[in-house]
């Protein structure tokens, strides 16, 4: 990673350039080597709140990020458990479906201090908690759930 972190609001959109990170304003505190772990290969760290800024600001702000097209990549980063930092990765599913086109998106959580990679299903199937009651269900039953959409 090359310099340090910045807050995400608070950045001039035309600065971000090639792999960027998202993660956590406190990841860097309160788990430093799943934060050196995740933006390892980033070119540049953005930190953000979701305590302190809606998350419509910061997915308005992303968005405009990576239209000025200099971002190649992206890594969402957080501590686990935290309700606010869930939302966090939920971001990426709001910029698929504004901006065209595939960009490379990775998500970290820090799990007793380890980061830990997380695939986009399982942040998805995490915002319907009926679905999640079902597959929890089915499991204990050793059911396959079925498909049920949103």
């Amino acid at each position: 990673m090359t310099g340090q972190e910045q807050p995400l609001l608070s950045t001039n959109l035309y600065a971000a350039r090639g792999k960027i990170a998202v993660v956590g304003a406190c990841l860097s505190e309160m788990a430093p080597d799943a934060w050196a772990e995740a933006v390892a290969d980033c070119d540049a760290v953005y930190t953000l709140c979701l305590e302190e800024t809606h998350l419509n600001m910061a997915v308005a702000k992303l968005t405009a990020m990576l239209a000025t097209g200099g971002v190649t990549g992206v890594v969402f980063a957080s501590v686990d458990r935290s309700p606010h930092c869930t939302q966090l990765h939920y971001i990426h599913h709001e910029l698929l479906r504004t901006l065209p086109g595939t960009l490379p998106i990775r998500h970290f959580v820090a799990r007793n201090g380890a980061c830990v990679e997380i695939d986009a299903g399982t942040i998805e199937l995490s915002k319907s908690l009926a679905v999640l009651q079902e597959t929890r269900e089915s499991q204990s039953r050793g059911i396959q759930p079925k498909e049920t959409g949103r």
